[in-house]
């Protein structure tokens, strides 16, 4: 490969993945904790409500929600969503959806005696989410958030469908240009190893250090 192929288009095709990356995880994160603790409420209404959303979008696949808002929405709304904006919305409401059964599961995995505590304590819903449950509950969020963040790494592949330059759409057109398939697609797949893997060192990291502040030891297994 030239380095005028690998500077034009491979390492933009890199960058614009990341940004896909980071943009949709924070909004699947915002989410999922969203989501996942309105599951875990004391009013039905609400837990009907999340539990609503999460079956819509766990049920409907990412890459027609994709198609939906930007080759649907705009007719309806009359303004334009840029390719990149509408695969950060499907992506991010997505694995949101994904990620608020993890946050859910967590957040009922703390032992009962821990939220009678809360309550006799006098600490209000929020104190007791924010002060007990969620302390808690992260550190085994992390594995299964991992994994998520993985999959919503492999998942960016689909926008290069809308034409957005990532690093799929990137090997697509430098194969176009050099008719080297083997050698663009191992390239591709370096590419998304090396991005998972930095993705699951640094949760592991992560998982280590949350799990330090509230006391407990961690094991030589690791978020896989």
């Amino acid at each position: 490969m030239t380095a005028g192929l690998w500077q034009n288009w491979v390492l933009p095709g890199i960058w614009i993945t990341v940004q896909l990356l980071v943009y949709s995880a924070v909004l699947a994160g915002f989410v999922a904790f969203a989501v996942g603790m309105a599951r875990t409420h004391r009013s039905r209404f609400v837990r009907f409500l999340a539990g609503f959303y999460t079956e819509i979008f766990r049920g409907t696949s990412a890459l027609i929600l994709m198609f939906w808002l930007f080759f649907v929405l705009p007719p309806l709304l009359g303004w334009q969503l840029v390719p990149m904006w509408a695969a950060v919305l499907a992506l991010g409401l997505s694995y949101g959806a994904y990620g608020a059964e993890i946050v859910r599961g967590a957040l009922n995995s703390v032992a009962p005696a821990q939220r009678e505590a809360g309550v006799a304590l006098s600490f209000s819903p929020w104190q007791r989410m924010r002060l007990i449950l969620l302390p808690q509950a992260v550190p085994e969020m992390i594995p299964p958030f991992c994994n998520l963040l993985v999959e919503l790494l492999k998942g960016t592949a689909l926008v290069s469908l809308l034409g957005v330059g990532d690093v799929s759409f990137a090997a697509y057109l430098v194969r176009l240009a050099t008719q080297e398939s083997a050698q663009i697609y191992t390239i591709s797949l370096v590419i998304y190893f090396v991005l998972a893997f930095v993705i699951t060192r640094s949760m592991r990291a992560l998982e280590k250090k949350t799990k330090r502040n509230i006391g407990v030891a961690v094991s030589g297994g690791g978020a896989k």
